[in-house]
């Protein structure tokens, strides 16, 4: 069965409590369950994580290269600043289609400019929790592609 990875950046452990203005109400939890059931509808099987750490991050794109048929990256503030976390995108060597709750493209300007989509094969913006599903169903559709 195809295996996908999700990797959630820094702060969005406390969804639904942080900003909820900006990011809305769902949690990570939310987010999860939501796409563990679409999943299931397109028979693809999905491996979660989550990290505050921009090297544990790195650690799990690592570690999952050779597993996984492609990412769903939610960096937060790390798309903006880590070159580190691009690199490892790049290396993963999978589609990676990298998601924010936020229009990054309509907030201050550091966070229109994202290191990471540079090396995503996509990026969704703005559409909230919903973006998660958007991306599970193009990755999904870029993944059974090739």
């Amino acid at each position: 069965m195809t295996r996908i990875l999700v990797v959630n950046g820094p702060n969005l452990g406390t969804l639904g409590d942080r900003e909820p203005e900006v990011y809305g109400t769902a949690t990570l939890h939310d987010i999860e369950s939501a796409l563990s059931a679409r999943a299931a509808e397109l028979q693809v099987e999905l491996t979660f994580a989550q990290s505050n750490h921009e090297g544990a991050l790195v650690d799990i794109l690592e570690a999952e290269r050779h597993s996984a048929a492609g990412c769903i990256l939610n960096p937060g503030g790390l798309s903006h600043t880590s070159v580190v976390l691009a690199d490892a995108v790049r290396a993963f060597g999978k589609p990676v289609i990298e998601v924010h709750l936020s229009n990054i493209f309509a907030r201050e300007a550091i966070r229109r400019v994202s290191l990471c989509a540079e090396a995503a094969a996509a990026v969704i913006s703005g559409f909230g929790a919903q973006g998660y599903t958007l991306a599970l169903d193009g990755l999904v559709t870029m993944v059974r592609r090739t």
